[in-house]
């Protein structure tokens, strides 16, 4: 974030998943919280409390820097559908021009939950509806097999790539950068795409050891410096993974790029798979810049 602090400064959203409703027998297991805010999280000072007295097992953040939305909370990621949780760097190009095609095959309950006006926001509810096969909000408590997830994922992208190409044809549509991060709770896809023969999408990276530096109760610091809070051996720390845009540590053998058109695919156990995203020769046939939003 420090990186783009002059450009990624149109508000932020950070949901963590909490116990709080199992003990009201609302729900099973852990379930999403909010947090949304249009100013930049550097100063939001109840984001500053939250963060300091907050523990969890899963968190999504996300910095916004807004196109062609306003820029206001409900556009903000991420995105909550039941105890799914979804968040989007890049842009799906030309969206106005296949808006009306993706809410036709969007499932009723998933576009109800839409809130704000983003591409990402849309694309999130597809994914839902390809998850869920148009289920509602029942469905959206249930938890799916990781390779469902990234199937699901995996379809709401060739959708929006098929109405690109039907709406403005195949020669003229724009490549899409698509970096998605899709989570239950216990379970996690990261996607890195971009449908384009030679353009890279926006970096991606992924870590299973960057959590002992980013942990304040373990004796290291994200800086190098010396961390006065620890109280934990380095070898207590469990099985863990970190997605992010950028590193955010100073070891940078902490941390993997995910390679272009490729899936993250996190289970229960906290054990990751990298796999290939299979793009056919006409999918990537396009040309275009990015945008983010």
């Amino acid at each position: 974030m420090m990186r783009n602090k002059f450009n990624n400064v149109d508000g932020f959203g950070i949901v963590w998943y909490t116990k709080a409703r199992h003990g009201f027998n609302e729900a099973k297991g852990i379930r999403p919280a909010m947090y949304k805010h249009a100013k930049p999280p550097t100063n939001d000072y109840n984001f500053h409390s939250i963060c300091a007295n907050t523990s969890t097992t899963t968190t999504f953040g996300h910095i916004r820097a807004a196109t062609s939305t306003p820029v206001t909370e409900i556009n903000n990621h991420p995105f909550v559908f039941g105890r799914h949780t979804i968040m989007h760097n890049g842009m799906i190009s030309n969206f106005i021009d296949i808006k009306r095609g993706m809410v036709q095959i969007i499932g009723k309950a998933a576009f109800e939950n839409i809130h704000g006006g983003t591409d990402s926001e849309h694309l999130a509810a597809l994914y839902i509806t390809c998850l869920t096969d148009s289920g509602g909000p029942e469905t959206w408590e249930q938890q799916y097999p990781v390779r469902e997830m990234s199937a699901a994922l995996s379809k709401a992208i060739k959708i929006v790539i098929g109405l690109q190409q039907k709406v403005l044809g195949v020669t003229n549509t724009k490549a899409n950068s698509l970096n998605v991060a899709c989570t239950d709770g216990e379970q996690m896809i990261a996607f890195r795409v971009r449908n384009h023969l030679t353009e890279q999408p926006p970096s991606l990276y992924w870590s299973n050891t960057a959590g002992v530096t980013l942990n304040r109760r373990y004796p290291d610091n994200p800086n190098g410096e010396e961390n006065p809070y620890a109280c934990r051996r380095p070898e207590e720390h469990g099985t863990h993974m970190i997605v992010a845009s950028e590193p955010t540590t100073y070891k940078k053998h902490e941390w993997n790029l995910i390679p272009k058109n490729c899936c993250c695919m996190v289970g229960k156990d906290g054990l990751h798979e990298i796999e290939q995203i299979e793009l056919d020769a006409e999918q990537m046939a396009q040309v275009a810049s990015m945008q983010h939003d």
